[in-house]
């Protein structure tokens, strides 16, 4: 992206710090789609489920994370009990509006939402089968111009089903599926009222379709360009083939980028395509995360009693469980800073139970002293959680980050102790799990320490101060 195009994108205000933001939005969910009566049966596609949320409801919950202060859903096919719907998901904030004339097209939906968005500058318009990987819409809701999401590079598939986009100097200046040009539009704008007569005027001239108002808009005001970011997606939902499209993806989008290498290989392959099964009970995050600390207890029994398969099983599915509590608050849109904190201090219990498990079964099999058990669970409870604690201390000082696919290699993280553990209890072998806890959990702690403390070392001769990121002198 140019500077020219990132400057009209939102920026901190220099006097209040904050950032603006659009927070209105209307989603288009009238129109009736006959290649998609094979996963419908004849109902809206709107309350198609994927991954065991309603489209509808998908969009819309993306919006609202977005920061949305309205959410108008436009209905037309199925218009009652899509309507009933909307308006049960955040009451006050979602509405849902009848467009009358819906069966002309998307440009003739658009219109019934003039009168509840005419007085605001902007407004954010996403059809309801498009759907949006993390981070996809962010720069669309932050600009401060008209503008329209952009795939510069869209497969040939996409290509052949979407809809092009003529670019001029970084501006959408046509749509059409007539066009022979590289990029397709995502089914995202960002668009003024002036819309509205754009549409009026289109229609006159007999076409009643979105991409004609959005193409009559732009020959007056042109519309930024915003590319897709990257490692963002987009899925357009018009086959059943495409509700697989858009599991795989969704799916895929549950890993994190700090995932550990025990994590990212053994556990995700596994959790994942469990969340995806069962996303359609809507099971709450935090029952998710009470059923692992659950699961880590019973482990540590099994541990203390000298179990060691029966106990490694258990400790590696306290392992995959515990992931499913955020993939199912991703896949929900149900993320909140309550679910990590509880998630974290169920986390810490088990951890300190499984290391107490540890260290009686070593105790119990003559393989230590009563004093060695206590020092050896001890130091291992405390790399557990100073492993948790230095992480979020290092983000909340806004200190330089570690490394951490390097610090991953010593398996220091919470996949890679419990790793260690059900080999340990699966060689019979407790002293080993704890000692090998402490061992590369130290290690960690030391390595993520250096890397920190000198990254703010280099920061603060260069002038700036390690803990406020502010100039030394301010």
């Amino acid at each position: 992206m140019s500077e020219a195009v990132a400057q009209q994108l939102g920026r901190p205000s220099p006097e209040t710090g904050a950032v603006w933001r659009n927070h209105a939005a209307v989603i288009l969910a009238a129109g009736r789609s006959e290649r998609m009566m094979g996963a419908t049966n004849g109902g809206s596609k709107a309350l198609l489920r994927v991954s065991g949320i309603p489209l509808v409801e998908r969009a819309v919950r993306r919006l609202l994370a977005l920061g949305m202060d309205d959410v108008l859903v436009v209905v037309g096919d199925n218009a009652g009990p899509v309507s009933t719907f909307v308006e049960g998901i955040a009451p006050g904030r979602v509405s849902a509006v009848y467009a009358a004339d819906w069966e002309q097209g998307n440009g003739a939906s658009l219109a019934a939402a003039e009168l509840h968005v005419a007085e605001v500058p902007l407004f954010l318009c996403v059809t309801v089968d498009h759907v949006f990987g993390q981070g996809a819409l962010d720069q669309l809701v932050a600009a401060r111009h008209p503008a329209a999401l952009v795939d510069p590079a869209p497969s040939l598939e996409v290509w052949a089903e979407g809809t092009r986009v003529r670019l001029h100097e970084e501006h959408a200046v046509a749509f059409s599926k007539s066009l022979d040009e590289p990029a397709v539009d995502c089914g995202a704008f960002l668009l003024p009222p002036a819309v509205f007569e754009a549409q009026r005027e289109a229609a006159r001239l007999g076409d009643h379709s979105l991409a004609g108002a959005i193409t009559l808009l732009a020959a007056r005001r042109p519309l930024m360009a915003l590319p897709l970011p990257d490692g963002a997606w987009w899925v357009d939902l018009d086959t059943p083939a495409d509700v697989r499209s858009v599991q795989r993806a969704l799916r895929r989008s549950l890993s994190k980028a700090s995932d550990g290498y025990v994590a990212r290989y053994i556990n995700r392959p596994l959790s994942t395509r469990a969340s995806i099964a069962i996303a359609r009970l809507r099971p709450h995050p935090d029952v998710i995360s009470s059923i692992a600390f659950l699961i880590g207890v019973a482990a540590a029994v099994l541990l203390w009693t000298g179990r060691g398969t029966a106990a490694a099983i258990v400790v590696m599915l306290a392992s995959v469980v515990d992931g499913m509590d955020g993939e199912l608050a991703r896949l929900q849109h149900r993320a909140r800073p309550e679910g990590a904190l509880l998630d974290g201090v169920f986390d810490r219990l088990s951890d300190a139970a499984v290391t107490a498990g540890l260290a009686g079964w070593a105790l119990s099999a003559g393989q230590i002293t009563p004093s060695g058990a206590i020092l050896l669970a001890v130091a291992a409870t405390a790399v557990s959680l100073l492993s948790m604690a230095t992480k979020d201390r290092i983000s909340a000082l806004g200190l330089p980050a570690a490394p951490e696919a390097r610090v991953n290699l010593l398996l220091g993280g919470r996949d890679g102790r419990l790793l260690m553990v059900a080999l340990a209890a699966l060689a019979g072998r407790p002293l080993w799990g704890l000692a090998a806890i402490v061992i590369t959990g130290g290690l960690s702690l030391l390595l993520r320490l250096t890397f920190v403390l000198k990254g703010a070392s280099r920061r603060r001769h260069a002038g700036t101060d390690d803990r406020s990121g502010q100039p030394t002198d301010a």
